[in-house]
């Protein structure tokens, strides 16, 4: 299929082809028949890629203090990097489509393929959304007029928020795309309506949309002749410019107690004395209802209670279609352009250069009968027969940003093979800039190739085990990124794979990098022959707000599993001995805490007699060291320092040696593919089970408030 896509770095737009999604769990996959360029939103996100880079920083200080705050804790170099891959990722364009579908993941019950439906899907000739961002399209509703349907959205929570009454005056000021359909929406709300812009050619637009008056600019008569001398009602802002004019002339010409809605982009200094004299209540709006920023609704498809949430996202999407159907939101009026997806690129060029643009339209040739979820590519190099072949299934932050750039640098005698995604957009990308062989969005893909010998998965962490498990089965080789599975369920089900594949079975390597690092291979050494030993271990980890999927325990596993792990197998690796007890505790619960089970101690009892603890804490300042850990026994003593400082003491003699924040990457998939070639497991399968089993057994230990033994929760 083609999608839309922003360059970041470059600033260009332009149309790729990328294979066709899947339909996920909780998602509906759509052909596309028409999409809406958002003339606003979209014009904003173009002009800030096609911005130099010192452009870009001033337009987003807040990523610039982000930068900034990285650089302490992770060095100059690294943090390039992050920045540098973060600017290469394509950005999809586009929120606004209609088009009929074509499959429902598990779970969807209300749609089935063949249905006409509008989404909040991007700018490309199939889709997968969620099934929240659907709303089913009435008959006597053209794919054209159901395109509007997410932009027109917005402008309906706006005129909710405005809370609008029967007879009320209400002025809209910004008359372009959002603008128009909210003066129609309005008036079906009963209300006299007053719409003002700069434009004047937009103003007999707005009467054919209801307007019962009109002006140019500011006109403060006239809005007193329309409203009388206590003012208008309510305001809908849907202009969009940095100049904070629209805020003060909306709370000049408002009444007193009455509403400002905020629905386009402004300057928000909002002026204290009207504000105060007046007792104004002002709101920004934010985007298509309840529920379009909330990763539970988004994401996972938990719809909100009818009564107790009227107006949703979803069901504000399906109001505009009844307005539509009824001939009250005539949106066919607002359709200015229209491009085929193949010249979708001038769209951006007209809304960028000023051009007279309200609705533009995108269209799409009707859907193949069959799926193309593989793109071949071009590959710049050429596999030889000596070549190990690899692939790899996802392409997040830590794909791109570490392990790419860290497989280049050692994958030697490594012939790219697929690379797999959801969506697609990210797989074409980096397969074609890592000179990968093809592109696919279904898995199934990679364990057909004969040419594939090993996998890495980069994914999120609710789909590692099932990946996992195929990828043996299918008789590859995998490195899987931690944590390898987030339940018990899984790994008792990994455990039983790897033992049933016996000697037969592919090399399992989990992607716990930090017992691959300099520093801790050379207290190792140090430590060489010495047990019982005891490990304190402290990870520093910043904050993370509670919603975010790092926290869910049953898409991220949490913080310990997705994360503390590193620690637990770090200490495992340092002592030579899988954990058999486990014991953890977490601070008390207080109003002013979102979770607490990241914020916690763990102790580890380990098979030969050594103990660990783990400190894991998120409540500290971000700028702080992240992570350090001091090991004692046979009268010698080390301590590491961010995986940069290394200070050893035997017979009262100090040792140091320093490493420039190496936490083992590199070598860890070095380890991986030299393993691939030879046979050897780099990490055995006794401490990569007993390091996930001791990570979800001190998430056991924290709910019930007691230690937990290996033999317990092998019965």
């Amino acid at each position: 299929m083609l999608q839309v896509v922003q360059d970041v770095r470059s600033g260009h737009t332009g149309v790729r082809e990328i294979p066709d999604p899947v339909a996920a769990p909780g998602q509906v996959v759509v052909a596309a028949a028409a999409s809406l360029v958002s003339a606003g939103t979209e014009r904003y996100v173009v002009e800030l890629a096609r911005k130099s880079l010192v452009g870009k920083a001033r337009e987003r200080p807040d990523h610039v203090r982000r930068v900034i705050q990285k650089v302490q804790q992770e060095g100059l170099l690294f943090t390039a990097q992050q920045v540098m891959a973060k600017l290469d990722e394509p950005m999809p364009l586009g929120y606004s489509s209609a088009g009929v579908v074509l499959a429902c993941g598990r779970g969807v019950q209300e749609y089935k393929p063949g249905d006409r439906v509008a989404t909040t899907g991007p700018h490309a000739g199939i889709v997968s959304v969620s099934r929240m961002g659907c709303a089913r399209v009435p008959d006597n509703v053209t794919f054209e007029q159901a395109a509007y349907t997410s932009v027109a959205a917005i402008g309906l929570e706006g005129v909710r928020l405005a809370k609008v009454t029967l007879g009320e005056r209400v002025l809209v000021i910004g008359l372009g795309l959002i603008g128009q359909m909210v003066v129609a929406m309005l008036k079906a709300s009963g209300a006299r309506v007053f719409g003002t812009d700069i434009d004047p050619a937009k103003l007999e637009l707005a009467k054919a949309f209801g307007a019962d008056a009109v002006g140019v600019g500011s006109p403060r008569d006239a809005i007193k002749n329309f409203a009388g001398p206590q003012g208008v009602d309510a305001v809908v802002i849907t202009a969009s410019t940095k100049d904070n004019g629209p805020i003060e002339f909306a709370a000049d010409v408002v009444r007193t107690r009455g509403r400002i809605v905020l629905v386009g982009v402004t300057g928000l200094n909002v002026p204290r004395p009207p504000f105060f004299m007046k007792e104004i209540e002002f709101t920004v709006s934010s985007s298509t209802g309840p529920g379009r920023l909330d990763p539970q609704y988004d994401e996972k498809g938990v719809d909100y209670p009818f009564g107790h949430v009227r107006w949703t996202a979803q069901r504000n999407m399906e109001a505009v279609l009844d307005m539509i159907s009824a001939g009250r939101l005539p949106v066919e009026k607002l359709t200015s352009h229209r491009f085929p997806i193949e010249r979708a690129g001038e769209a951006y060029d007209l809304i960028t250069t000023g051009a007279p643009v309200l609705g533009a339209i995108i269209e799409y040739p009707e859907a193949p009968a069959k799926p193309k979820r593989r793109i071949d590519l071009k590959s710049s190099k050429r596999a030889s027969s000596g070549d190990l072949g690899v692939s790899l299934v996802g392409a997040g932050n830590y794909a791109r940003v570490v392990m790419l750039p860290a497989l280049a640098k050692v994958g030697a005698n490594v012939s790219w093979r697929g690379l797999c995604t959801a969506r697609g957009m990210n797989a074409e990308h980096s397969a074609r800039k890592m000179n990968f062989a093809f592109a696919t969005t279904e898995a199934s893909e990679l364990w057909r190739d004969p040419d594939t010998k090993a996998v890495f998965i980069a994914t999120r962490h609710d789909l590692h085990a099932e990946l996992v498990v195929e990828a043996l089965r299918a008789g590859k080789h995998v490195f899987v990124e931690k944590p390898l599975c987030i339940s018990t369920a899984e790994l008792t089900r990994i455990a039983a794979v790897v033992e049933e594949l016996g000697d037969r079975c592919p090399i399992l390597m989990v992607g716990l990098n930090r017992r691959f690092a300099p520093a801790t291979k050379t207290v190792r050494e140090f430590f060489s022959g010495v047990a019982p030993m005891t490990v304190g271990y402290r990870f520093a980890s910043g904050y993370l707000p509670a919603n975010l999927w790092h926290q869910d325990e049953e898409v991220g596993g949490g913080r310990i599993v997705g994360e503390g792990v590193h620690a637990i197998d770090t200490c495992v690796a340092l002592v030579g001995s899988p954990p058999v007890r486990v014991y953890a505790e977490s601070v008390g619960a207080s109003r002013s805490l979102e979770t607490t089970d990241d914020q916690v101690f763990i102790t580890l009892r380990h098979e030969n007699g050594s103990l660990s603890n783990i400190s894991y804490q998120a409540g500290g300042d971000r700028a702080s060291p992240v992570e350090r850990f001091e090991v004692y026994g046979g009268g010698r003593t080390a301590h590491v320092d961010e995986f940069d400082t290394v200070s050893m003491w035997r017979s009262e003699k100090l040792k140091s040696a320093k490493f420039d924040r190496d936490r083992g990457h590199a070598n860890g998939f070095k380890a991986f593919l030299d393993g691939c070639r030879t046979g050897t497991w780099p990490i055995p399968w006794k401490e990569v089970y007993g390091t996930m089993w001791a990570a979800l057994m001190a998430m056991r230990s924290l709910r019930e408030g007691v230690p937990v033994d290996l033999d317990a929760t092998e019965e």
